[in-house]
């Protein structure tokens, strides 16, 4: 062998050497913590969170790993999910849920968190700013809290106001709870409309705030949004039907299982965002830089099926106005 051919391999295997190494490197991995359960109405958010990342050149099982973790409703597990991903130094950790940003926030300053929230993320201390967010955490803001007044309208005008109370039901575990009732309370009483509070933090409660709110005469029912809410979702359409109490909803699911009418942003499209945004720090961006984005899709589902079974006639300039009409 010549000299030159010689050093020319060695040169190729120096090269070689380095590149398999990297080819050989592990996917990065994101931990997904969620506060609710895996049904169907959360495999919607996972797919959108996939195409997000996909949308960002991520494709899981290629050049991604997505590992989950889910409290199933149960808030005071999150801190034990979160400290999971992070003694396994994860990536980067996707927080469902104010409870789980609030988690996730709490277990780490290093390892980038990107969360979706219903609540103000300010408000409540997860970021610092919606444009300068500060710190390893951003996210998507589902703004379901802040919508709660023009639920409040909207029950209105499905049910004309009358000398009868519309039943509100929180769960008081959520750190958004005082928030949200403050503001529909305020809506409330400057249109003069009563209201009675109801809390629920387990299904024994919920089963016995509907008894309440029926024995009490209640003319519909604002449901909260919060996590564990999407968890008893069949069980509160449900308890709805059989009582024939007209109820609005944060979240298009609650109309798609049944529920009368929901109006709040889309969840769908509020995981692909955050799924683009995982993608993004994956690929170098720093969260601090990255603002936290608004919703840009809302939607107004009403279900005639439902309306017809609870003898409601839905007013046409309401069904006029909605997104989805379900027949």
């Amino acid at each position: 062998m010549r000299r030159r051919e010689f050093i020319t391999l060695l040169g190729g295997a120096a090269v070689a050497g380095p590149l398999v190494a990297r080819a050989q490197q592990p996917a990065p991995v994101v931990g997904y913590v969620g506060s609710t359960s895996l049904d169907g109405y959360v495999s919607n958010q996972v797919a959108a969170f996939r195409q997000g990342l996909n949308e960002a050149g991520f494709v899981e099982g290629q050049n991604v790993t997505i590992d989950f973790l889910w409290a199933e409703g149960q808030y005071d597990r999150l801190p034990i999910l979160v400290s999971e991903f992070v003694s396994r130094q994860v990536a980067v950790i996707l927080a469902g849920a104010l409870p789980a940003a609030l988690a996730a926030k709490g277990k780490t300053s290093t390892i980038p968190i990107v969360f979706v929230v219903g609540a103000d993320p300010v408000k409540l201390g997860v970021v610092a700013s919606l444009n300068r967010p500060g710190g390893n955490v951003t996210g998507i803001s589902q703004y379901y809290g802040a919508l709660g007044a023009k639920r409040l309208e909207l029950l209105r005008e499905l049910v004309p106001s009358s000398s009868s109370a519309i039943a509100i039901i929180s769960n008081p575990k959520n750190p958004n709870a005082e928030d949200h009732l403050n503001d529909v309370q305020v809506a409330a009483r400057a249109v003069g409309q009563q209201t009675d509070v109801f809390h629920a933090s387990s299904e024994s409660q919920i089963d016995a705030a509907f008894a309440d709110l029926v024995r009490r005469g209640d003319s519909a029912l604002l449901v909260a949004d919060d996590p564990f809410f999407s968890v008893c979702r069949s069980q509160i359409v449900a308890l709805a039907g059989r009582h024939a109490v007209p109820t609005i909803y944060y979240a298009s699911e609650f109309a798609t299982a049944g529920g009368l009418i929901s109006y709040g942003s889309s969840s769908s499209d509020n995981y692909r965002q955050a799924g683009i945004y995982v993608g993004r720090i994956l690929k170098g961006a720093k969260p601090a830089d990255l603002p936290v984005l608004q919703p840009a899709k809302f939607e107004l589902v009403i279900n005639l099926k439902t309306a017809k079974a609870l003898g409601l006639d839905i007013p046409p300039m309401l069904l006029a106005r909605a997104d989805e009409v379900i027949e």
